[in-house]
């Protein structure tokens, strides 16, 4: 909930001008606020390496919800990705797996890929719980998906505590709940489809700190917060992560 619609698109137009030059071999996913969506779209639609999201939907596809957004809404302005899930939204907005199952359903059936968070608070990595944890909001809320339908899912692994805080997790610790994910997809779904999944990290992602997580075998990109904020930083992530798969 940051940047009013000039702002919003100045920080996207800034983005886009730098990284069309890239020519990009990775996909780049803008997810701004529900205002700057088709505007962005509009922007990047050149460029088919750009791409844009939204940062939630409502479950169902109609009715007296005041307030809310459809997938189908999100489509039609342009919308490939909505992020499904995300810790914000589990805390302050009670959002419960049955919930976010209901979410990602729903995007779907639009043909849109949910980006699908999950992660442990302090507490539980404390507990050295955080693999079950982890493992049970992926079972609760993805696994009743048939295997084409979770090709579509990019999930997105958010240590809550690292969140905001300047804290990140180290790339031993990521890595492994990455590949903890991994392997917990390939007992469902198969090493094929397991490969293919696109696996997020998404904990205080900052240029200083991303190289040496992509460096890992089983972390497949960032899912960036408050560095999205500032152009410069979120490009020098992206070219980052060009960079480790030339």
């Amino acid at each position: 909930m940051n940047k009013v619609y000039v702002e919003g698109l100045v920080l996207a137009n800034t983005i886009i001008a730098d990284l069309e030059k890239l020519r990009s071999t990775i996909d780049i996913v803008l997810c701004p606020p529900f205002i700057h969506i088709q505007t962005v779209y509009n922007m990047l639609k050149e460029y088919p390496w750009l791409h844009v999201g939204a940062q939630n939907c409502h479950q169902l596809e109609a009715g007296a919800y005041t307030g809310e957004v459809t997938a189908a809404m999100l489509k039609s302005v342009g919308a490939e990705y909505i992020i499904i899930g995300h810790s914000e939204r589990r805390a302050y907005f009670n959002e419960s797996p049955e919930l976010l199952a209901q979410k990602v359903q729903a995007v779907i059936k639009q043909g849109l890929s949910p980006i699908f968070c999950c992660g442990e608070n302090l507490e539980i990595r404390e507990a050295n719980t955080q693999e079950s944890f982890v493992q049970a909001q992926i079972e609760q809320s993805l696994f009743s998906l048939s295997a084409s339908d979770f090709k579509k899912v990019v999930i997105a692994y958010e240590p809550i505590w690292a969140i905001g805080t300047g804290i990140v997790a180290s790339p031993e610790q990521a890595e492994a709940m990455h590949a903890s994910i991994r392997n917990l997809v390939t007992q469902k779904y198969g090493t094929e489809i397991a490969q293919q999944t696109t696996i997020l990290y998404g904990g205080s992602c900052q240029p200083s700190n991303v190289l040496e997580l992509f460096s890992k075998p089983d972390i497949d990109g960032a899912l960036v917060g408050s560095s999205s904020l500032n152009a410069q930083d979120f490009i020098q992530i992206v070219k980052h992560r060009a960079a480790k798969l030339r």
